[in-house]
């Protein structure tokens, strides 16, 4: 196991190195790079500058403006995150080719001709600006990237890792030769299409080109050529293979780069200070000064974050940033000096731990044990961990624990595998049997005992519940099969967690619902209590989720809703099945019962109701009678109650001003009273929404109206009828 994860880190196998990035990307969410105030603007094309200026693309005219008015407040660079690969469609020239074409139109069209190019105009600006322009590469031949005004300097070989594309789509040569430089803009991300590098060289064919960070600093500096530094002239690398990119050198800037070019991105959470829409400078809502602070001296980086214009790209960070973000933020890392560095000497040390942990691990465990040697393991996975974390942390260094942790692991499970099958083969047989449709601590009674595995059960005092979810069906229309599976996983398993947190047996699942017990197979003496508890923190997490999916992307249908009803009583729980299989659950009139609580609980507009048993030993919870109930398939009516709070709630001067003019009202209606229930539910009424009991007041009224007009008969019990299951 150790050799096996020793050659899958050396070839640097696909699912390992992704689990390592994965991690990198969990380092980065707990720990963003903090913001620190760079010279680094981002001017955004937004939607509300579309709205004022009109729709993309605007005439070239207005770009030029645009370009003069940063030029004038001082812009050390000015980089255009777009590509204008076209000529302007309302240059004078082809307005007019377009209007003459009409054969009705006049117009003096040689005049009109005779007028200044928008483009020229633009191009002029360009060259007044200390401008960059973007261009994007291609892996078809298209044409070469635009001339450059520097070059490159190389120390050592032309490193032979820069990634080498066939051609690119560059800005018009008259725009091209105008600017002060050009640079890529594509970012093509790992295989899962996250950016975690932003890339800083490329080749097409021979010819070495920057993106638009790099160019955009180089600009900024008046630099005139980017050196870089290739690992046979520095041997950081140790000469092995072909020539790769271990640094860039900018101005007065030194950058590290990964063997390819490019940067490991560090980010920051999205800060209001990098972004100043374009509207407000264009439509003069900002006043000299204010231009002046926000860019003299700055790198400002023109993009478009208007929707249908943006481009997307995925990050550690945010599933959806602006491309231009990236750029931007590469340029302020290499002006601030805080970078991400994976060292060379990195794969190395991974690879020595990964041996030490890994024989070291298969040596101990035979002599130490499963338990004291799977201590040792966790401890020093932990470690290992740690130590990768600390290095991210403290010292910006990317050290992947993923190898040594999987040696270990490996080394851990392949030799307590090997004893566990010497030692143990009738457990696991059972285990492997049973463990997919029996309750954990029901497996381990059988596996300690076989012999339990019969037919049959006992009589147990037990709290039974059950939970479905509110319209179901008409939630399951609007999305397809994998969405229903998929928002079934989201919704139920947080609610079992909490159920196995509070002592509960889960029985089975039925689609949307949920049938659980307490005090079986373990004794639980507080099982009403514990049922209660989890039922309100059910509640309380179903909140939670609806406020924290609502809106967001997945399977979540909107505002999700549920019932729950509790009952207590002697339920027949045990091995109950046929002789071919077998499932650990139970029957008896209580589970019924409690299964025709839970459906009334919309007809009464409360989220969990509980019988008589129950709320008899919730002594101190805030219980509110409900009815007095005759359920369908059952003869005996029974009381039923809400289950509202905890104690704590039921101590709340609110809640006992409710339960008494709650107690009061149920007195005079079954008194036939109507009057003075009617009076009582108008004082409720004001007192109900702040409980979510509209729908049971609303169902009185409707009652105590009904029987004023026609009194019932002299046998009437104040018992209702369900109407349904």
């Amino acid at each position: 196991m150790t050799l096996l994860a020793l050659l899958l880190h050396w070839s640097e196998a696909g699912p390992l190195r992704q689990l390592g990035l994965l991690l990198f990307d969990a380092y980065q969410r707990a720990a963003p790079r903090p913001y620190a105030p760079a010279p680094v603007r981002i001017v955004d094309i937004d939607d509300e500058t579309i709205a004022r200026l009109g729709q993309w693309p605007w005439p070239r005219l207005e770009v030029a403006r645009l370009t003069s008015l940063l030029a004038e407040a001082g812009a050390a660079a000015i980089a255009f995150d777009i590509v204008f690969a076209e000529p302007d469609r309302t240059s004078p020239a082809r307005v007019a080719d377009m209007l003459e074409a009409n054969p009705k139109a006049r117009a003096p069209f040689a005049d009109i001709r005779a007028l200044a190019d928008h483009d020229a105009i633009f191009a002029a600006a360009l060259a007044g600006a200390p401008s960059v322009l973007g261009f994007f590469l291609a892996r078809e031949t298209t044409g070469p990237p635009p001339q450059r005004p520097a070059g490159f300097a190389i120390g050592g070989s032309l490193p032979a890792s820069i990634p080498v594309f066939a051609g690119a789509i560059s800005p018009l040569p008259e725009l091209a030769e105008a600017a002060s430089g050009a640079g890529f803009l594509t970012m093509t991300g790992d295989r899962d299409g996250i950016i975690r590098r932003a890339p800083l060289l490329a080749r097409v064919g021979d010819t070495v080109v920057p993106a638009l960070s790099l160019e955009a600093l180089r600009v900024a500096q008046q630099a005139g050529v980017i050196l870089i530094r290739a690992s046979d002239a520095s041997g950081e690398l140790g000469g092995r293979g072909d020539a790769a990119v271990v640094g860039l050198k900018v101005g007065d800037f030194e950058v590290p780069t990964d063997a390819g070019g490019e940067l490991w991105m560090h980010y920051t959470e999205p800060v209001p200070e990098r972004l100043v829409p374009a509207w407000t400078l264009m439509e003069g809502q900002l006043s000299e000064s204010q231009r002046r602070d926000l860019f003299e001296g700055h790198i400002v980086f023109v993009g478009t974050g208007a929707q249908g214009l943006r481009d997307l790209v995925s990050t550690p960070l945010r599933a959806r940033e602006l491309g231009v973000m990236v750029h931007a933020q590469a340029v302020e890392q290499m002006i601030l000096g805080r970078f991400l560095v994976r060292p060379d000497w990195a794969a190395g040390a991974e690879r020595l731990l990964l041996l030490v942990f890994g024989l070291g691990l298969a040596l101990l465990l035979p002599r130490l044990g499963a338990l004291p040697s799977g201590i040792i393991g966790a401890l020093a996975t932990a470690a290992i961990v740690a130590l990768s974390w600390l290095a991210f942390r403290r010292w910006g260094l990317l050290l992947d624990p993923v190898g040594p942790v999987l040696a270990a692991t490996g080394s851990y499970v392949a030799v307590t595998a090997a004893s566990f099958w010497r030692e143990e083969r009738q457990r696991a047989y059972i285990r492997n049997a049973f463990d997919r449709y029996l309750s954990p601590e029901l497996v381990e009674r059988i596996a300690a005992d076989p012999g339990r595995l019969e037919l049959g059960g006992e009589d147990r005092d037990m709290t039974v519940m059950f939970l479905d979810v509110r319209g179901f069906s008409r939630l399951s229309e609007r999305m397809g099969p994998r969405e229903v599976i998929a928002f079934l996983v989201e919704f139920l398993t947080p609610m079992t967690d909490i159920l196995l947190a509070h002592r509960a047996t889960i029985d089975k699942y039925i689609g949307d619902a949920i049938l659980a017990f307490w005090n079986a197979p373990l004794d639980d003496p507080d099982h009403a209590e514990h049922a209660a508890r989890a039922t309100l923190a059910m509640v309380a997490r179903l909140a939670e989720l609806n406020a924290e999916k609502a809106g967001g992307p997945g399977p979540w249908p909107g505002e999700v809703r549920i019932g729950i009803g509790l009952n207590t009583g002697t339920c027949c729980v045990g091995n109950i099945g046929s002789a071919q299989r077998l499932n650990y659950s139970l029957i008896g009139d209580t589970v019924n019962l409690a299964s025709r609580i839970e459906g009334q609980t919309k007809a009464y507009g409360v989220t969990i109701a509980i019988g008589e048993e129950t709320a008899r030993r919730l002594e101190g919870f805030a219980l509110l009678e409900l009815d007095r109930l005759r359920v369908v398939g059952r003869d005996r009516p029974e009381t039923i109650f809400a289950l509202l709070g905890p104690p704590e709630m039921a101590e709340q001067a609110a809640f006992r001003a409710l339960a008494e003019l709650h107690a009061a009202m149920l007195q005079c209606y079954r008194a036939q009273h109507w009057e003075e229930a009617a009076a009582h539910l108008d004082r409720l009424a004001a007192l109900a929404p702040a409980f979510g009991l509209e729908k049971l007041v609303a169902l009185y009224r409707a009652r105590v109206e009904r029987f004023a007009a026609n009194p019932p008969g002299a046998g009437w019990d104040g018992v209702a009828e369900a109407e349904s299951k």
